[in-house]
């Protein structure tokens, strides 16, 4: 295995941890806050997240994923590409700017699909990293 695709590796695996962290514990904590409370914490994660480290982390490692298709290692670098990064910006980052712009009747909704929309992407960046293991 390739330093560049260990490397990629383990952005996968942080990134698995990243969602984790948020299914199991974020939201759920989230979820016994009354909707306001909760919609306020969200709001201020939703901003706090977009800081370099992450986005570096997020962005640098899809560019990686794109490395790793070209290097024949299709399926790990695709499901991170397609079931992390696109899946964040088709449906996750929309959502986020929904709860920006909306009352707290939304928080219900967001809560239920965000949470299982983000166990989605940690599962495929999961995948990605074990099939990159695995040379695939």
């Amino acid at each position: 295995m390739g330093t560049v695709t260990l490397i990629t590796a383990a952005a996968t695996g942080l990134m698995a941890g990243i969602f984790a962290a948020f299914s199991v514990a974020v939201m759920p904590g989230l979820a016994d806050l009354p909707p306001d409370g909760a919609r306020g914490a969200m709001r201020r994660i939703n901003v706090r997240i977009q800081n370099p480290v992450f986005l570096l982390l997020f962005a640098g490692t899809a560019v990686l994923c794109g490395v790793e298709v070209f290097q024949g290692r299709i399926a790990g670098g695709l499901l991170y590409v397609v079931g992390c990064f696109l899946l964040t910006m088709v449906v996750n980052v929309p959502m986020n700017n929904r709860l920006e712009r909306t009352d707290d009747a939304y928080w219900p909704e967001y809560l239920r699909k965000w949470t299982l929309w983000n166990h989605v992407r940690g599962l495929a960046c999961l995948a990605s990293t074990v099939s990159l293991l695995l040379g695939f």
